[in-house]
């Protein structure tokens, strides 16, 4: 039997209950599906007092930071204005953990406060996007990513909503097997797993602003136009502009050229629709606007590291033909049937 993971998520006001339910529930489901105690959890709070969620939901924690006992792992839960909870408590109790080499990890905004503390130095990282950009100015010395999450050795940070559970189904996978992380998701009927170093899609007017009409009208025509791409004088043309104008919108607020950031779309909706559905791979180069299946190939190869080919071909989920001899080597008891008695599925004690 598998030694039992002891995971510590610690509230603070305001913090994001879908970030926290996210991470929970896969860890739950691992124990049910593999009739074994592989993990537990606890929650806390600074103090040992109620918080309150963003959702207005009070939750009360089971220990303080100082009475919480053995933590193999905590993860921070941040939220709504993250920067409100700093403390020295908290700031020296998570340099303790650190020097005691556990690992460290954060939910949404989550991040902050381990900057804060100091324990992320020398680690990539990410958090929510709608907090990166003050993130960068307060910590401009950290590496900060756009990827969805990070974990970089004993450092785990994911950018909130649903994607803590793709980074705990990454763990599990690591942990235990991909025959456990995939019944998992068949219970929560996620198709996929995603990367780790898949990017958060990031809205326009947050990286330049709404004071740039004109930029925004540009890109949301290239999103428009992803099959049959339009030229860059056609783009100018639409939104009023000449050509030399919008390359210098461009290269001052997306520090790239048009035909870039152009590429760069059509290059992600090829991933997406590689990994998402079944399109052969001269469908999807069509698909995205590309003359050629060895272009298409080319530029996909150049963006993303690998080939189009291999990209599938690698990070495709395990089909259940593939599991089912897997199973009794790693002696797995995975029972898709026993959750069916549950009250409320989706129900998390706290």
């Amino acid at each position: 039997m598998s030694q039992t993971q002891r995971v510590g998520f610690l509230l603070v006001d305001n913090f994001t209950m879908i970030s926290l339910a996210s991470a929970i529930e896969p860890l739950r489901m691992a124990n049910q599906l593999s009739g074994q105690p592989l993990y537990e959890w606890v929650m806390l709070t600074e103090t040992g007092q109620p918080v309150r969620a963003s959702d207005n939901i009070m939750v009360t924690p089971d220990h303080g930071i100082h009475d919480c006992g053995h933590i193999d792992m905590m993860l921070l839960c941040g939220g709504v204005g993250v920067a409100n909870a700093r403390s020295r408590n908290l700031r020296a109790w998570l340099q303790q953990l650190a020097h005691r080499r556990i690992k460290l990890g954060a939910l949404c905004t989550g991040s902050y406060l381990l900057a804060d503390a100091g324990v992320l130095t020398g680690y990539r990282c990410t958090l929510h996007w709608e907090y990166m950009a003050a993130f960068k100015e307060a910590f401009p010395q950290l590496e900060t990513s756009n990827a969805l999450y990070c974990i970089d050795r004993d450092r785990l940070t994911s950018s909130g909503g649903t994607v803590p559970m793709d980074m705990m189904l990454h763990l599990i996978e690591k942990e235990h097997s991909s025959a456990l992380s995939t019944a998992i998701c068949d219970m929560f009927l996620c198709e996929r797993i995603r990367e780790g170093q898949e990017e958060q899609r990031v809205p326009l007017r947050h990286l330049v602003g709404s004071a740039q009409p004109k930029l925004a009208e540009v890109v949301a025509l290239m999103e428009a136009n992803l099959e049959e791409p339009i030229t860059l004088d056609e783009l100018a043309h639409y939104v009023g502009l000449s050509r030399r104008q919008v390359e210098r919108l461009f290269q001052r607020h997306v520090k790239c050229s048009p035909s870039r950031y152009y590429l760069n779309l059509r290059l992600k909706r090829a991933r997406q629709l590689l990994r998402q559905t079944s399109y052969s791979i001269i469908e999807i180069a069509t698909a995205c606007g590309f003359v050629s299946t060895p272009h298409f190939s080319k530029c996909y190869r150049e963006n993303f590291g690998v080939p189009p080919r291999d990209d599938r071909c690698g990070r495709s989920a395990p089909k259940a033909a593939e599991i089912a001899p897997v199973m009794p080597e790693l002696e797995l008891n995975i029972r898709l049937e026993s959750a069916r008695g549950e009250p409320t599925f989706a129900s998390v004690t706290l």
